[in-house]
């Protein structure tokens, strides 16, 4: 006599009994971890972008974030403002852009709709910063950025990071000696126009003493991660020239 859980029915059965016991679990843990997944992220922007404006904790070689039980109200004391760019000079304010998902912006716009631009207005030693987070293409997968500027577009302060770039090579886009190299760089040209910062071997300026040339060294190694970078840089900081051009006015 054959045991009824040798059966073809009692197979599957248990199998789809089994998926939906551990999809339930599953679905139960994402959910109770949603809350500290999203203070996460929260936590996590708001250093980068106090980072870019010199708000961090480093020591002369490191990158040190300010500590994360203090990074709140350290973004409540330092950035004055959260704006929201549409269709290049419409703005609004908005206490939760640093919400916004640069991947899914980017999206919108490929498919024709409004792309949504976060930037954040800072003040820190008297000198006011415009922060925007973008994001681009390495070798291996994304990488993305947060850049402060000054009303003049020259850069005040940079902070890298990947997905999966090459340790070693491309993931040191995110070391001090690459980032701190961005402080002072202009993005426009003499003429004012539009140019961003190319990453190039042959620059002829290893200590980056010319700030005007719109250029950076690059990483030994690493040219198809700098590229994207440089690319990254380009294409996303140039939306937000119409804003900067609105200053002037």
């Amino acid at each position: 006599m054959s045991n009824k859980t040798d059966s073809n029915t009692y197979t599957i059965l248990f199998a789809i009994g089994m998926v939906v016991v551990v999809g339930s679990l599953l679905a139960f843990v994402a959910s109770s971890l949603r809350p500290k997944i999203d203070e996460n992220k929260r936590i996590e922007k708001q250093q980068n972008i106090l980072y870019t404006m010199g708000v961090h904790e480093n020591d002369e070689t490191s990158v040190a974030f300010v500590a994360d039980n203090k990074v709140g109200e350290e973004f409540t004391k330092y950035i004055t403002k959260q704006l929201v760019i549409t269709n290049g000079t419409n703005v609004k304010e908005d206490e939760n852009a640093y919400l916004i998902d640069i991947k899914k912006e980017q999206q919108n716009a490929k498919d024709g709709k409004e792309r949504q631009l976060p930037l954040f207005v800072g003040e820190k030693d008297g000198k006011t910063f415009y922060i925007a987070p973008i994001r681009g293409k390495g070798l291996w997968d994304a990488v993305w950025a947060y850049v402060a500027m000054d009303e003049n577009m020259i850069v005040q302060g940079a902070y890298f990071d990947h997905k999966g770039e090459t340790a070693g090579l491309g993931a040191n886009i995110k070391e001090r000696y690459f980032m701190d190299d961005f402080i002072g760089e202009h993005l426009l040209n003499a003429s004012g126009d539009f140019a961003g910062i190319a990453i190039s071997k042959g620059n002829g300026d290893p200590l980056n003493n010319d700030k005007q040339d719109n250029e950076v060294d690059a990483i030994a190694g690493a040219t198809i991660t700098g590229d994207g970078v440089a690319a990254m840089i380009k294409s996303e900081l140039k939306l937000y020239v119409p804003y900067f051009k609105t200053l002037k006015n």
